[in-house]
C-alpha cells in the first residue's frame, strides 16, 4: 500500500504529510511524532496498520522532515505552536478527509502531550500514548543520563543555538535539527519541577483536565526518561479521561530492547503492535455500538 505525499495548510506554515487509505477502513488514525523525529520513521508502523484496515496520516511538524524549510536560522516555531497549530491542522484536515470515520491517534512522547493539551482532541474517539511522560529531568532515570540530558539541554543547547541559530540535532545524536524556539522551549521545560505543567503560559493542568476520551497509556521497563514516575507526572492530569495503563517488560514479551524510541521499530511489530491495532478497533466497536443504541 503506497502512500499519499500532501500538505495541510496549518496559518502560514504547510504541514508535510502522508496518508494511507484503506479500502472499508474501521476507522482513522493520526500519528503525531516525538521530538527530532520525522514521520518518516513511522512509516513501517503507519503501512502496518493500514494493511489491518484503518486510514493512517502521519506528518512532520512544523521546521522539521519534510516541514523543514530551506535554512532553519531565524525560522520561527515552538512547540506550542507543534501542539496549537499542527495538531490543530493536521486533526481538521483528516476530520474532513474521511468524513463519519471513527478518528483515533497515536501520540508519541511529545506526541502524547499533542493529545493531551490541544483542544482538537475533543474530535477523538480515543487515543493511545506511547513513551509519553512529563520531561523534568530530575525524573530522569540513572545518574548518568540524567547528567548527559541536563548538560545537552541546559548548556549545549543554548550555545548551540545562539552560535548557529538553530539546533543541530543530527550532528551532535539527538535526533533531527531543530528550530531554535522549539529547543529552548522543550529546554526550559525540562529544568521546572513539574515540567510544563510549571509554566503558567502554557496552562496545561486546566487544557488536560478537559480530555475525557479513552487513553492506552504504554510504558517500557526499559524506558530512562518514560519511567513510571515521569509517566506519573503526565497522566495524572488526565483527570476527566478513561485512562489504560500498561508498563511492559520488553524481555518478558519477547523483545531485546523498547526503550524510549524502540516501539515504532520492525523488532516489536510481531509482540508489541497488535496490543494498539486490537485496543483501536475495539474502541471504534465500541464507538459504533454507542451511536447504533443511540438510534
Amino acid at each position: 500500500m503506497q502512500a499519499e505525499h500532501l500538505s495541510i495548510p496549518a496559518g502560514r506554515i504547510p504541514v508535510e504529510a502522508s496518508c494511507w487509505s484503506a479500502p472499508g477502513a474501521a476507522a482513522t488514525v493520526i500519528l503525531h511524532p516525538a521530538t527530532a523525529v520525522t514521520q518518516a520513521y513511522y512509516a513501517p508502523f503507519a503501512a502496518w496498520l493500514a494493511g489491518r484496515g484503518f486510514n493512517v496520516v502521519t506528518y512532520d511538524y512544523r521546521g522539521t522532515g519534510r516541514s523543514r524549510p530551506h535554512s532553519l536560522r531565524g525560522f520561527k516555531a515552538s512547540m506550542t505552536d507543534w501542539i496549537d497549530k499542527d495538531v490543530a491542522a493536521v486533526t481538521r484536515w483528516t476530520e474532513e478527509r474521511f468524513p463519519g470515520s471513527p478518528l483515533l491517534a497515536v501520540g508519541h512522547s511529545v506526541g502524547g502531550h499533542a493529545i493531551g493539551l490541544s483542544p482538537e482532541t475533543a474530535r477523538l474517539r480515543a487515543a493511545v500514548l506511547v513513551a509519553s511522560h512529563a520531561g523534568a529531568s530530575r525524573t530522569v532515570r540513572g545518574f548518568g543520563e540524567r547528567l548527559r540530558v541536563r548538560f545537552v539541554l541546559r548548556v549545549l543547547a543554548p550555545l548551540l543555538c545562539a552560535l548557529l541559530g538553530y539546533m543541530p540535532g543530527r550532528r551532535i545524536g539527538l535526533g533531527e535539527d531543530l528550530p531554535c524556539g522549539v529547543m529552548l522551549q522543550w529546554a526550559r521545560w525540562t529544568a521546572l519541577p513539574r515540567y510544563f505543567f510549571d509554566d503558567p503560559a502554557l496552562d496545561a493542568a486546566r487544557r488536560m483536565a478537559r480530555v475525557d476520551i479513552p487513553l492506552l497509556v504504554l510504558g517500557f521497563d526499559d524506558d530512562p526518561w518514560a519511567n513510571p514516575v515521569a509517566v506519573d507526572m503526565l497522566v495524572s492530569h488526565l483527570v476527566n479521561a478513561q485512562l489504560e495503563r500498561r508498563n511492559i517488560d520488553p524481555r518478558a514479551a519477547g523483545v531485546p530492547a523498547v526503550g524510549h524510541m524502540g516501539f515504532f521499530r520492525r523488532r516489536c511489530e510481531a509482540a508489541l503492535w497488535p496490543q494498539v491495532a486490537d485496543w483501536l478497533h475495539a474502541r471504534a466497536r465500541q464507538g459504533r455500538e454507542v451511536a447504533h443504541g443511540a438510534r
